[in-house]
């Protein structure tokens, strides 16, 4: 049985240029390769779940703009409920500008526009869509009070709260003890939880902390090192499937979805997140965001 996946956060349009290298600061670098992209943490995270087999709602605010047309109707195609995709007449879709070097490492420049007028009203008019989902997931790309908003909804509703707390910003305790599980990777957890996180001794402590501030269970992404988990006082480490990177772009996304997934299918947290290493795998391997994106029958094989 799968169970619903309510997904809140951004959703932007990718201009991406592939470069053999970063540019330094005030430095021009001509060469580089152009092409655009769905993008966007919210709507990277309900494709790869829509792509990997989850039922996935998608509650989100675009521009009345191509942009924004265009983004919902590639939703549609993917299989989510779009319903609560607000369209606002007011501000533009969001943006954002990628440069992404020969080792696969990016610099991104996010322009929010009607990402940041998701408004808690907005949840609150959604709240249906939250009630019938089983699984929350959410990130940093909205409004702080939105997503807040949305957290204490859905843990008053017995959901299951999945936070991936990207970009870093300062969480309240509200927030962390609305949650079932959060997915951060090393500098995140670093923000969050104050450890300088060096090796899988204070890997562990991050987690520890993390925990001690309510939240019931914490994922930490390593990148090429996998996974760690702290799952109600045990620990896991998860390993990486060895692949050659080309971007990273959405590898964290396509883990969150993953995960969603995984646990929508009634999986433990640890086979949650080795399905996700295995999806990230496939991610990190193509250019872009969601054209990046695996299908289950890529990830199983």
């Amino acid at each position: 049985m799968s169970r619903k996946i309510v997904v809140i956060g951004s959703c932007n349009t990718d201009m991406v240029i592939n470069l053999d290298r970063l540019p330094l600061p005030g430095e021009t670098l001509l060469g580089g390769q152009f092409f655009m992209n769905s993008g966007g943490k919210g709507a990277n995270q309900a494709v790869a779940a829509a792509r990997l087999g989850g039922k996935v709602i998608f509650i989100a605010k675009v521009g009345n703009d191509p942009f924004g047309i265009r983004s919902i109707d590639q939703y549609k195609a993917e299989g989510i409920g779009t319903k609560h995709v607000l369209v606002d007449k007011e501000h533009p879709s969001g943006v954002a500008l990628i440069l992404v070097d020969s080792h696969g490492e990016n610099s991104i420049a996010v322009a929010s526009g009607a990402n940041a007028h998701l408004t808690p009203k907005d949840i609150d008019d959604a709240q249906s869509a939250i009630k019938d989902g089983d699984i929350v997931l959410m990130q940093l790309e909205t409004p702080m009070e939105t997503v807040e908003r949305a957290a204490l909804i859905a843990k008053q509703e017995r959901k299951k709260v999945i936070l991936n707390p990207a970009p870093a910003q300062p969480l309240s305790a509200s927030l962390l003890e609305c949650l079932y599980m959060l997915i951060a990777n090393e500098t995140e957890a670093e923000f969050i939880s104050g450890v300088q996180i060096t090796d899988m001794n204070s890997v562990a402590r991050a987690a520890d902390i993390i925990c001690s501030k309510g939240v019931e269970n914490v994922v930490i992404t390593l990148g090429s090192k996998g996974a760690f988990i702290k799952e109600r006082g045990a620990y896991h480490q998860v390993p990486a499937l060895k692949v050659k990177a080309v971007d990273a772009t959405a590898a964290g996304d396509t883990f969150c979805g993953a995960v969603c997934v995984a646990l929508a299918e009634d999986e433990g947290i640890t086979e949650a997140v080795e399905f996700a290493c295995r999806a990230a795998a496939v991610t990190v391997t193509r250019m872009g965001a969601q054209s990046s994106l695996p299908y289950r029958k890529e990830v199983e094989e």
